[in-house]
């Protein structure tokens, strides 16, 4: 039993602890830090030397980010295997949540250079074209997100050599979704080549009709410069009388980014991309 002349008033173990006294009350009231002793009469509260080990943990594991009803639980198992395994899993959820903090500050770096970004939107080259009829060579496939395109493009480009296929333009990908996708994305990666070469499985030959479409050339980070290539695209659609020809079944009215620089040849803000949407006239 503690000697009740060694007990410390709660300013006083405050002061020890380096908890405050709101703080205190409030441990004491989820049972998380009982006081030693309380005066029936006045309700004060009394703690002892021994507590304070306890405190010194609590605040620790406040620290690192446990709620009152963790701290609690993890107080009752203290110097058990259960106890340190709470650590180690507190420890890889931080370990996450930095990464994700990181992630966040590149994304807000990029937010603080929109206003420069906003103004190059301007020199944005969108256009009506009309592409010829073309014969393309493509692997199709569905990669886990879009920022996995290259794993076709690491399939596509040794099976060209082997079937000695000769580019005659630069390459590109077909997106194929109608929609954004967070994962299994369908897409094909192709380069154009001349009418009449032989193509064999597991390469596709795709020959497209003329088609009408409107382009917009942009200069960046791919996942950057896209969507505001697309914002153009649509700004320019809506005000020249054209809709978008796509439909789900034919392949050459689905919108294609064409790459006009070699992604592993350039920084990415220098590289250069145009992205084309096929279109129809209204009526």
């Amino acid at each position: 039993m503690t000697d009740p002349s060694k007990l410390m008033s709660i300013g006083r173990f405050s002061s020890l602890s380096r908890i405050s006294v709101r703080m205190l009350r409030h441990y004491d009231a989820s049972g998380v830090l009982v006081p030693a002793a309380v005066d029936g009469a006045s309700g004060y509260r009394w703690y002892s030397p021994e507590q304070l080990g306890d405190a010194r943990r609590i605040r620790q594991l406040r620290d690192v980010g446990f709620g009152v009803s963790a701290i609690g639980a993890l107080l009752a198992v203290f110097g058990t295997p259960a106890y340190d395994a709470a650590l180690r899993s507190q420890r890889q959820a931080l370990v996450d949540e930095a990464a994700s903090a990181r992630h966040r500050l590149t994304l807000i770096e990029h937010m603080l250079d929109q206003a420069e970004m906003e103004n190059t939107m301007s020199d944005i080259d969108v256009q009506l074209i009309d592409i010829p009829a073309q014969t393309l060579v493509a692997l199709r496939g569905t990669v886990p997100d879009y920022a996995a395109e290259g794993q076709l493009w690491g399939r596509f480009m040794p099976e060209l050599q082997r079937q000695k296929i000769a580019m005659a333009g630069p390459g590109g990908c077909i997106e194929h979704d109608d929609e954004f996708r967070e994962s299994d994305v369908d897409e094909s990666v192709f380069v154009e080549i001349e009418d009449g070469i032989e193509v064999r499985a597991p390469l596709l030959a795709l020959h497209f009709p003329a088609r009408r479409a409107v382009r917009a050339t942009v200069t960046g980070p791919f996942a950057e410069v896209i969507p505001q290539a697309h914002e153009r695209i649509a700004a320019f659609i809506g005000d020249n009388g054209l809709r978008i020809a796509r439909t789900d079944d034919d392949v050459s009215t689905h919108h294609f980014n064409v790459y006009l620089t070699d992604p592993s040849q350039v920084p990415e803000s220098e590289a250069v991309t145009s992205v084309t949407v096929p279109v129809v006239r209204l009526g």
